[in-house]
Order: C-alpha cells, then structure tokens, then sequence
C-alpha cells in the first residue's frame, strides 16, 4: 500500500520561530512583515514565546532598531 506524505504546513508561528533563531535574530517589524501580524500581536507571540521557557535577549542593530533572538530553548519536561 503506498502512502503519499503530505508536507509539513507552514504556520506563522513556525516561520517567527525559524526567524527567532537566525545569526542575526529577527525585529519586529521583520516579524509584522513576515506574518502580517498587527506590532501588538508580534509581541504577545514573543511573550508567549518566553512563557514556554525560550530565553530571548534583545540586541540593538545598527540603525536603532532591537533584534529579539533564541539564546537557549526550553528544558523539557520528562514525567
């Protein structure tokens, strides 16, 4: 029996997170760009982002503007 494998789908969220972890971090308007996100959502997300245990560290860029930036995930919860 052949089984087709359909691709992964391709969320938001997971596209903010693939930007979180890049060398260079992402800002927040390269976040409300990326996902068309209002700047008030974009910020939750990061808020939700560390409530998950991700520590995020803010970095200034040439230019003034903040970069956010995955330093160390979340340790996992075995029970």
């Amino acid at each position: 029996m052949a089984t087709s494998r359909t691709p992964p789908r391709k969320t938001k969220s997971g596209t903010v997170n693939r930007m979180l972890r890049r060398v260079k971090g992402a800002t927040l308007v390269e976040i409300e760009q990326a996902t068309d996100w209002k700047p008030h959502s974009c910020r939750a997300f990061l808020s939700g982002v560390r409530k998950k245990g991700v520590v995020l560290i803010r970095q200034e860029r040439a230019g003034g503007n903040a970069a956010y930036k995955v330093i160390s995930e979340a340790e996992s919860c075995e029970a």
